[in-house]
């Protein structure tokens, strides 16, 4: 309890300047994150004119939390679906930038005589844009409504969840003596098994989970229940000797696919951003000055890297994804700074003392400088493309735009059957195989050893295989018959007699995968030759694949299995929260569908369409309406807009922006005398000369005149008397009236 104080003390600190700064930052209209840097260097021992962070480690230990947190709530807004329907435009891209921006980072790190490990992690840190700071650069120019912000949104996607495996590898790395080609790959191979495992493994246990106990669920046992699941993905992680932020950011993917996924989003973000302040406080505290003043001229020429390095690779890799130069041009500009996964980066270098102490600060310097840059970058891409239109041969810009819509074309074409056919018995095999031995390690390392020790050597090895055999059953016959009387096979059957022997081929390595499974466990727990083994083992496959109670097992399984996949889609389907499917096919590639949310305060809420004239004033057309759970499709002119609304519209990037800045600027204004509207409750006396009597409360004049309402009649009573409107007014009446002070006032000198 002694360290209880200065804990509180520090904390108290961190959170009151941090508090004044950000609301500074937020004035000037910058990045709160810079802020959080600014105020951890204000807290900081370097900072000799201001009171410092007492207890260091204690602030290490919640920015560690606080990493944890921010990797939660990535995954909670990652969907492993998303990354498969974007296509191979982000995919190209993304990993076009992240190579070459890491070679450049060694390089540049090597020519300035650091060390291999500083090199290494200095690429890393390179490479990783800023989802926070261009998501509000966006925001800020009014640009989110264009095409091409949605192909940033994308890359800068998949640059995390690739940022996610790059902090795997070097950890790896980082234990290892010497990295080597062999290590990395072994690296990859142990991040896709385990994440494959997790995740199909967790779309079983947590949708059925949760939809188990729904009814018991309110707003605090449903975030004790999600942070709880995401901690205890981190320790697990960290067991097998991963991250456990990796472990936070697999919980977070997991639960995503459910249908709680927003409100859990919604729950967590209190959380995140107090401990993820914290972290950017602590990354601001590791910036020493005399550090910075020592590595001015590396730093600027890392910034000049990072905003030349983005500028042509990002350029070339989103060229090489299908984009014309103009919007290659466009999405580069605004990726030219690194944010926050560069900080995690660092820190886990610093945690696993593998790299210098100057390194941190340094690229916190430089992620300041590209962070101010940024609105500037953005802006400059339009002058610098018609710079290079001007002084480029025509010829060369025709090529690039022709090669862009031939790709374009080229992605409609039906893909071959082959292809799809062995991409699909490529992902079941894995799946299939990666469950199996997950399975036999399980029964293997816990089941085993207790049935040995409850009924023997011998019958604990006979039933823990019987055990083992029924458990990686459904995935071993799934592994064989799926996909055998798809589509795709019943044509290539049918279409030529020398598809029959590949097929059958096919069918033959599946058979031989599964019976190498059965042969492993049998092998393992027994002591017969491997002739009888083997004997075995393709007997038990036959049984699996003639039983009908495993078949109807199997397809229980997977149908279930669907389900938990697609119910947030089909929630969302439902509420209307998805945009058509029709998008993606639009002829004009320009053309693209956005949705603008109607504000409380819009001028346009209460109005029709047909008032507010949106296609003749915008040029874009009102596809749906959103409301509630109610979506109307195709509104009518006499359609009204109402303030909670969500509207599908569709238009080119100019056409939607103009559309945006007046949604955003035609707003009711605040009302300057908010406190003068507070609503006062009088006593009034109905006097001789009251020109009140006589009339009735209808004629009166109280509501439509003076803004009051005469909420009850005094009579003496316990209670007071609802007056009707044909109530005449007498003297001597005693009135409660209600109203605003100025209209009381008025109603008084009238009266």
């Amino acid at each position: 309890m002694a360290e209880i104080p200065n804990l509180i003390a520090d904390l108290a600190l961190i959170l009151i300047i941090a508090s004044i700064v950000t609301l500074l930052f937020k004035k000037l209209k910058q990045p709160l994150v810079l802020g959080y840097l600014v105020a951890g260097f204000l807290v900081s021992p370097h900072m000799p004119y201001t009171i410092s962070v007492m207890d260091n480690s204690s602030i290490q230990t919640w920015a560690d939390i606080g990493v944890i947190f921010l990797l939660f709530s990535l995954g909670l807004d990652f969907s492993f679906k998303k990354i498969l329907k974007m296509g191979m435009t982000p995919v190209i891209a993304s990993c076009t930038i992240i190579f070459c921006m890491v070679t450049l980072g060694i390089l540049v790190g090597h020519s300035f005589g650091w060390r291999k490990m500083d090199c290494i992690f200095l690429g890393g840190m390179l490479a990783m844009a800023s989802t926070t700071i261009i998501y509000k650069a966006f925001n800020d120019l009014g640009l989110m409504q264009h095409n091409f912000a949605g192909l940033v949104m994308s890359v800068l996607i998949l640059e995390d969840i690739l940022a996610i495996v790059m902090m795997v590898m070097l950890s790896t790395i980082a234990r290892g003596s010497n990295p080597d080609g062999g290590q990395l790959v072994e690296s990859i191979l142990r991040i896709a098994f385990f994440l494959i495992l997790w995740f199909v493994i967790g779309l079983f246990i947590v949708p059925i989970f949760l939809r188990s106990t729904r009814r018991f669920m309110n707003d605090e046992t449903l975030i004790i229940i999600s942070l709880g699941l995401c901690f205890l993905m981190a320790v697990i992680s960290s067991k097998v000797g991963f991250s456990s932020a990796f472990g936070a950011f697999v919980m977070g993917s997991i639960l995503a696919e459910t249908i709680e996924a927003e409100k859990i989003n919604r729950l967590v973000a209190p959380v995140k951003n107090l401990f993820g302040a914290v972290f950017f406080v602590s990354v601001g505290m590791l910036v020493d000055p005399k550090i910075i003043a020592e590595y001015a001229v590396p730093i600027l020429i890392l910034v000049v890297t990072v905003i030349g390095g983005e500028a042509i690779f990002g350029t070339l890799g989103f060229m090489l994804s299908g984009q014309p130069l103009k919007t290659a041009m466009k999405c580069s500009f605004s990726m030219t700074q690194i944010g926050e996964f560069a900080f995690i980066i660092a820190s886990l270098g610093l945690s696993l003392h593998v790299i210098s102490n100057f390194l941190y600060p340094v690229v916190v310097a430089v992620s300041i400088s590209t962070t101010f840059l940024t609105p500037y970058m953005i802006r400059f891409s339009d002058p610098c493309y018609h710079y290079l239109e001007h002084h480029l041969p025509k010829q060369w810009i025709r090529r690039l735009n022709h090669i862009t819509l031939s790709i374009h074309t080229s992605t409609k074409v039906e893909k071959n059957n082959w292809r799809r056919l062995l991409y699909a018995l490529l992902e079941i095999t894995i799946v299939c195989s990666i469950l199996s031995t997950a399975g036999i390690f399980l029964m293997f390392t816990f089941i085993l050893p207790i049935l040995r020790h409850l009924i023997g050597f011998t019958a604990g090895n006979i039933v823990c295989g019987l055990l083992t055999l029924i458990l990686i059953s459904p995935a071993l016959r799934a592994m064989i018959i799926k996909k055998n009387h798809s589509e795709e096979v019943k044509v290539l059957w049918a279409e030529k007699r020398l598809n029959r022997l590949p097929l059958i081929f096919l069918g033959l390595v599946r058979y031989c995968i599964a019976v190498a499974f059965v042969f492993y466990v049998c092998n393992t727990l027994t002591e017969f030759g491997n002739a009888l083994l083997m004997t075995m083992a393709v007997a038990i496959i036959t049984l699996m694949m003639a039983s009908k109670r495993l078949k109807r097992e199997s397809i229980k399984l997977e149908r279930l299995f669907v389900l938990n996949l697609h119910s947030r889609e089909i929630n969302a389907q439902i509420q209307g929260k998805r945009k058509p499917l029709y998008e993606g096919h639009l002829l004009d590639r320009n053309i693209h569908i956005s949705i603008f949310d109607i504000s409380e305060d819009s001028e346009w809420a209460g109005k029709s369409l047909r008032d507010l004239q949106l296609r003749k004033r915008f040029g874009v057309q009102v596809s749906s309406i959103i409301r509630g759970l109610q979506r109307i499709n195709i509104p009518n002119g006499d359609s009204s807009i109402f303030p909670g609304d969500r509207m599908e519209v569709i238009g080119n990037d100019e056409q939607l922006s103009r559309l945006h800045q007046a949604l955003e600027k035609e707003r009711i204004p605040e009302d300057p005398n908010i406190e003068k509207r507070e609503m006062k409750l009088r006593q009034f006396i109905i006097g001789d000369k009251c020109p009140l009597v006589g009339k009735t409360l209808k004629d009166s004049g109280i509501r439509d005149q003076f803004n009051c309402m005469v909420v009850g009649l005094n009579e003496g009573l316990e209670n007071l008397t609802m007056i009707k409107p044909e109530r005449t007014f007498k003297k001597g009446d005693i009135l409660w009236v209600v109203g605003e002070e100025y209209s009381l006032s008025q109603l008084m000198g009238e009266v």
